[in-house]
């Protein structure tokens, strides 16, 4: 067995257990460990784990697994790993770091972490419904009353969906309109295969859904686990740059489990 020191972090409801892999006490090829460490009933519980490692070109590595040890770029899980690394000293205000879909910038102001995330430069429109991929992938639904809607069901119908058999299935966000150029998003997320409270790269992909219907940057994004912003450059209504997921992140606790 293994004593493994571990940190609860949450951003804005999507919670993670972080762990400083700098000396690789923790193997990352151990999905088993991983799933374990996540279950809510025998383990710490979280939506996901993310390593923090060294690497050669950039401040840190996020290395992040899903709670069923699949692998994905997580938004609030890279604002979660900022202030993480804030925490142990790795970084300032400002950081580039790399993820699994390549490199990220980020800064810390006001509290708040600002996060970089990749260009996007296709839009699909399906029957009123919107498919865009921010580093993982999102299909995007409108609804009258999301408050009251059935997540989990209609989520876990559309993420099997045929056209996304080949793809591994898809992420499904579902947004209500509140007010000018703010919406209410809940996300059912594969990997977790639940609603979770928050989604960092969904609320980005909504944001950007959003602007075909002339919302203006920034969004204003409200979800169960609180509020988070998302600016952007649109270039036209297929390719967005210079995109930054905004909000909050912290610890929760600090501890050890054996492994």
């Amino acid at each position: 067995m293994t004593h493994l020191k571990f940190y609860k972090y949450q951003g804005t409801g999507n919670d993670f257990v972080m762990i400083d892999n700098r000396q690789f006490t923790f193997n990352q090829n151990d999905l088993e460990s991983v799933r374990k460490i996540c279950d809510r009933k025998f383990g710490i519980g979280a939506d996901g784990l993310i390593l923090i490692q060294d690497h050669p070109d950039h401040d840190f590595e996020m290395v992040y697994f899903n709670a069923d040890g699949s692998q994905s770029l997580c938004g609030n899980g890279s604002r979660c790993a900022v202030k993480f690394a804030n925490f142990l000293g790795i970084i300032d205000q400002q950081t580039t770091f790399l993820a699994i879909d390549g490199a990220h910038e980020a800064f810390l102001e006001d509290d708040l972490v600002h996060l970089k995330m990749g260009d996007v430069e296709e839009v699909t429109i399906k029957n009123k419904e919107v498919f865009i991929n921010t580093g993982s992938p999102h299909h995007i639904k409108f609804v009258d009353d999301v408050e009251q809607f059935d997540v989990v069901q209609e989520g876990k119908r559309i993420r099997y969906m045929e056209d996304y058999s080949k793809t591994g299935g898809t992420n499904v966000n579902f947004v209500q309109a509140l007010s000018h150029n703010q919406v209410f998003v809940r996300t059912y997320e594969r990997g977790v295969e639940d609603e979770t409270l928050s989604c960092g790269t969904g609320v980005t992909a909504v944001s950007l859904a959003v602007s075909l219907k002339n919302y203006q940057s920034p969004v204003h994004i409200k979800t169960l686990g609180g509020d988070l912003q998302v600016s952007f450059n649109k270039i036209n209504d297929q390719k967005f740059e210079e995109i930054y997921l905004i909000g909050p992140a912290g610890m929760v606790f600090e501890g050890s489990i054996e492994i």
